[in-house]
């Protein structure tokens, strides 16, 4: 079993190489999104806001699979025609960020009056304001939700193997198809190296969320 289990490591390493890239470049697209959105839904300007909730609500409810597959399929008929990489990490972006576009939205909104009020007395600017006093801690407050978001986003890139393309997922389906009796083993070596990328995001969001809290 040992010796069999060491042939497949190599397909799933690589398998689990492309989930790791998959799971950063969209994790980073998702938080430029989170953070644009959720400050727009904040924003004085009704335009601002419609527009940051419009995506909020629309990327909330659509299902992440068949906008993976609208991205991946149908944008090209519209004549852009992205890579299986790219359209993974635009779909995945668009729809986690609108997630944790309510988080920051959230967080911002959860910080005291007296700290804004503060700010105003020292005559600060509102880009200051939100720089230097706001955000500071509201980013203790978002970061276990933010965590959460980015495990969420981790198991999210298993659907990429519905556009073929070679992640963790589809390298143990591989596996499975050529080593069918062992499909038991198979799965369980998948479960088990998602939990350990998992682990890998949740023990150091926890270690940093003991510090920002401790700082807090």
């Amino acid at each position: 079993m040992m010796s069999t289990i060491s042939q497949w490591l190599p397909y799933l390493a690589q398998g689990a190489l492309v989930t790791v890239k998959i799971t950063l470049l969209s994790g980073v697209v998702a938080m430029l999104l989170a953070l644009i959105s959720g400050l727009g839904r904040l924003s004085a300007l009704k335009p601002i806001r419609w527009l940051a909730g419009g995506y909020i609500e629309l990327f909330r409810a659509a299902s992440l699979l068949v906008l993976l597959f609208w991205v991946y399929f149908a944008l090209p008929i519209a004549g852009l025609d992205l890579s299986k990489t790219w359209s993974a990490v635009l779909a995945i972006g668009l729809n986690i960020g609108a997630y944790g576009g309510e988080i920051v939205r959230s967080a911002i909104q959860a910080i005291p009056k007296g700290q804004y009020e503060a700010s105003v007395a020292l005559n600060l600017s509102p880009l200051a304001r939100m720089r230097s006093v706001i955000l500071p801690q509201a980013i203790a407050r978002m970061l276990p939700p933010m965590g959460n978001l980015w495990i969420e986003m981790l198991k999210s890139t298993s659907l990429v193997y519905f556009i073929t393309m070679a992640d963790l997922t589809y390298e143990a389906m591989i596996l499975r198809n050529n080593y069918y009796t062992d499909t038991p083993l198979i799965f369980g070596l998948l479960l088990l190296i998602y939990y350990v990328m998992a682990s890998c995001i949740a023990v150091p969001v926890k270690w940093l969320e003991r510090k920002l809290t401790a700082w807090r």
